[in-house]
């Protein structure tokens, strides 16, 4: 990816998927696409604590499913939203299958996915918020 997309030029951008490498994975595709930082977190207790400190994001990237135990990234999708972050949701779930009702039109991404679909999903969801 050499172009830098304009609207992800300079955005603070947050990652949660509680795989470490597709938490990397998708903080070098929103890097080489021009993101001025992406903060990854593994929980949703993390970034929970992380936003209830201040810290601020352009748009985030939230795993649908995270763990064995069932949990979900809903908590934090939730807070993003009363901030009006833009949201994508990633999931190796079938997206129709996502109860993501509370969040309509928000993209949701099939894993496995190209860089080119998940900015795709970015450029949308920033055009809507």
């Amino acid at each position: 990816m050499s172009t830098i997309e304009p609207s992800l030029a300079g955005k603070r951008c947050l990652v949660l998927d509680d795989e470490f490498l597709i938490a990397l994975d998708i903080q070098q595709i929103l890097e080489a696409a021009g993101a001025g930082s992406v903060t990854c977190f593994g929980t949703a207790e993390e970034c929970l604590t992380a936003l209830q400190a201040g810290e601020q994001f352009d748009m985030a990237i939230l795993d649908y499913k995270l763990g064995d135990g069932g949990g979900n990234s809903l908590s934090v999708a939730a807070v993003l939203r009363g901030g009006r972050t833009p949201i994508v949701f990633v999931t190796g779930m079938r997206a129709r299958d996502i109860r993501s009702n509370e969040f309509p039109g928000t993209p949701v991404i099939e894993k496995p996915y190209e860089a080119p679909l998940l900015l795709d999903a970015v450029q949308r969801a920033l055009r809507a918020s």
